[in-house]
Formats: C-alpha cells, structure tokens, sequence
C-alpha cells in the first residue's frame, strides 16, 4: 500500500472506448457491442463514472473508418455530439473530446468546444491530436497527408488561433444596460487578426468567454515533437508506458519542458493509461485476461501492430518469435519520433515474445498498460506511480464495458479512498475545479486593450480578411 502525503489527489478519467479497449470485447457476453450507437449506452456511463467523482469521460475519435472493422466494432459516433447529449444528464463530470487540428476549421472547431463549455456549466476539454492515419486525409479531398513537422507546425498555429477566439471578449464586454440600449461595449470584444502559415481568422468570436475561460486543453503524443507541443499548450496529458520507469522519465521529462516555457509545471497533469482486468484473486483476474485473448483475431491484431508500429507481419509465423532486428533501436528511450513504436519494441526486446504472444499483449489496450489482478494489486500499481513521480492520475481504459468499469468503481475506488488518494465527492463544479487547475485570465486587461469599436482595430480587421 502507498500513501501520498503530499495532499495531492489523484486524477481520474474514465476512457471510452465502445464495447471496450480489448480488441476482443466485442465478441464476449459481458460487453453489449449492439448499443454502441445508442447515446444512453454513454449517459449511462457517464453518470456511474459521475456517481465515484471520475474527473471526467473522454472519447477518443479519428475521422476515418478503421480497416479492421470486419474484425472489431470500430465504429463510433462523433464525440463533441455525444457529450453534448451526455451533458444534458449529467452535472459535475468533465467531457473531454478529441478533435483534429488538421481536418477542422479553427472557427468552427472554436464554436463547439465554446458551446459544449457553455452548455455543461464548465465542463469541457479537448483532446489535441494531428491525425497519423493517412487514409483521413482523402476523406478532406487532399492528395496527399501532410508530413508529422507539418501537422505539428499548423497544431501550433490552430492552438493559438483558437485561444485568442475564445479569449476574443472581455469578461465584462456584456453589459446589459435596457435604459442606454446598449447590450454589449464592442471596445472590449477583440478580433483574432491571426494570419499564419497555415491558419488565417480575421474577425472576432461571436460568443462570449466560457465557464471555464476556455476548455481545458489535453495533449496525446509523446513523440519528440509530441512532447514539445505539449510542454507549451497541454493542462492534461494522455500517454502510454508500459513500465514505471520508462513512466517516470516521461514524467521528469514533461515537467522540465513545461518549466522551460515558463509554466507551472504542477498544472500540467500528467495521465498515463490503464486497463484492468480484475478478479477477486489475481488467478481469477489472470484467467479472464486469458479467456479475451483467446477471443482475438490475427488478422486484425497484425494490422493494429502495422497501423502502431509500421511493422509488417504474416500469420505464418504466429508461434514464433518476434524477430527483434524489426525494430531496431526503437525501443532505446532517447529515440522518441514514433512513441508507440517505442512502447512495443521495448516489449519485444525486454520478453523476447511469439507473434501471437505480442498480440494478445497488445490486444488488451493497444500499447497502454494492461494489469490483471485483485482491487488490492490494482489500487497498488495506480498508488506506486502516483507517489514515484511517474503519475498525476490515470486514463481508466476498462478492457470491456460495462462490466470492466463498474468493477474497477465498486472495488478499486473505495480503496483509493480509503487510502486518501481520491475523493469521495466532487469539491468543484467545473473540469478545471477536478484537475486542480484555475480559470485562465484573459488575454486582454479589462479597458486595457483596443477592441472592434476603434476605428483603426476594424480597419485592421477588415484589411486583413481582404488580403
């Protein structure tokens, strides 16, 4: 058992993946793949994980349809839709979504997060992604994907566009005033006049600042790249690590990029993923891993090790063993340009497994750590990385829902309350309240700043959206 006695509480997201993140979830009686287009199937986790005072739910999303969907229900509906619907059923919980920087339009993309932050009461987060697969981009009519420095470099250039949308008003633009007729002071409503390389927006946000001033911003990649991103723009951090120390050089990693840019590197969390198996003794826990694994489909485990790795396999060779010349020096921690390449090649190289076994490791969480064990075994690895500087709080990736998630809240998280960990009920009412973090000031001092009412402002405006 370990305690933190520091007063930090760990941070908690329910990640939703439809039937489950095993590959295999699908096809076991525990899981219900028929309602994975039904929003109450959400609404229903969403108000269990609220029910245990989850820091928030989060979907994963690419716009694109997975090749392997004749294996695996890969399908999924839009998440900023979804969580509007869930929104409306729930009260305190965060909903995080992910959304592309590559294939929105940042106005667009600004209004919707901005509307399902309103909408919530406060509750809203975007999960920041480029998009690797190179079958969305002829989804966009583009003849080809634009390389990683590219969709990094527009990241960059969507980030700072959306932020200065969103931070587009004062907070006391709204005025109000039924005598005068005045309902709001245009000298405190800014427009955005961004013209990048690869994002240009003229004019002003047509909404006010939201609850939280903006949604708090999450990050997923932990490539080089990746990690730069994140040290300037991230509040959250999604990631993936197999072992605690390759976890704690993530870590120390992070802080010390974030510290750099002049950031409070406490207020970037930092949440590796985790999926459990749990059984009421660890042989029970250890079978019904098993009992998935059994359930996998080569075909599809091979094309999730090709879409991760770039790797290409037969499945002629399933029961031997990996051949570890594939992948050279990638598991080496320095060598951080594809991050999950790096995950399984550190696999490979530290238990030297068959093909098949390879699969079955990664079929549980494509690449995230997957444990089997009691509630106690369980509480003990989440508690061991929180207190070991490898941790601010975890991704839940339950292997199969929803039967996964409601042992993980009925059996670990009393635990991780008992031992002071957790909370045992929501102190806040806003995502930002969850995590810890505070509502960001406004780029504009209040009266301090030329808004669309100068005329020389306008004018800028309207030359810029002319060029």
């Amino acid at each position: 058992m370990t305690r933190d006695n520091t007063g930090r509480q760990l941070s908690l997201n329910l990640f939703i993946h439809p039937a489950g993140h095993h590959e295999a979830a699908w096809r076991h009686p525990q899981t219900r793949p028929e309602r994975i287009f039904d929003a109450s199937f959400y609404t229903e986790l969403a108000q269990k994980a609220e029910t245990v005072a989850f820091d928030a739910i989060f979907f994963a999303d690419g716009p694109v349809l997975n090749r392997g969907i004749e294996f695996n229900s890969v399908g999924h509906l839009e998440p900023i839709l979804t969580l509007a619907s869930v929104a409306a059923h729930t009260k305190r919980i965060g909903l995080i979504a992910t959304a592309s920087t590559t294939f929105y339009d940042p106005y667009n993309l600004a209004r919707l997060f901005s509307t399902l932050d309103h909408l919530s009461g406060g509750r809203a987060g975007w999960n920041i992604v480029t998009t690797a697969s190179e079958d969305a981009a002829a989804n966009f009519g583009l003849d080809a994907h634009p390389d990683t420095a590219t969709r990094y470099a527009r990241a960059a250039e969507f980030v700072e566009v959306l932020q200065r949308l969103w931070d587009s008003w004062e907070d006391d633009a709204i005025l109000l005033d039924r005598t005068a007729g005045r309902y709001a002071d245009p000298a405190k409503i800014h427009a955005a006049a961004f013209a990048g390389e690869h994002v240009r927006v003229a004019g002003a946000f047509n909404a006010p600042r939201s609850p939280q001033g903006h949604p708090v911003l999450v990050q997923a990649g932990s490539s080089n790249d990746g990690r730069a991103f994140a040290a300037r723009f991230a509040e959250a951090i999604f990631t993936a690590h197999q072992r605690l120390s390759d976890a704690q050089a993530f870590y120390a990693d992070i802080k010390q990029r974030v510290r750099a840019f002049g950031r409070d590197a406490d207020a970037v969390k930092i949440l590796p993923g985790i999926s459990p198996f749990i059984g009421s003794t660890e042989a029970e826990a250890i079978a019904l891993e098993r009992e998935f694994n059994e359930l996998t489909v080569p075909e599809y485990g091979l094309r999730q090790l090709r879409s991760l790795t770039g790797v290409e396999l037969g499945t002629d060779s399933l029961d031997a063993p990996v051949p570890r010349e594939i992948f050279a020096g990638a598991g080496d921690v320095t060598n951080n340009n594809r991050s999950r390449l790096q995950v399984v090649a550190g696999i490979v190289e530290r238990e030297n497994p068959t093909v098949r076994g390879l699969l079955h490791r990664l079929a549980g969480a494509r690449g995230h750590r997957v444990v089997a064990g009691t509630p106690e075994q369980i509480a003990d690895t989440i508690g061991e990385w929180f207190t070991q500087g490898a941790a601010d709080g975890f991704n839940v990736m339950p292997p199969y829902l929803p039967g996964g998630f409601d042992a993980f809240a009925e059996h670990v998280v009393p635990i991780l309350q008992a031992r002071g960990q957790f909370r045992e009920q929501y102190t806040g009412t806003t995502l930002r309240d969850h995590l810890g973090l505070t509502r960001p000031a406004g780029r504009y001092p209040a009266g301090g700043g030329k808004g669309i009412a100068h005329a020389e402002d306008a004018a800028a405006a309207a030359e810029f959206a002319g060029a």
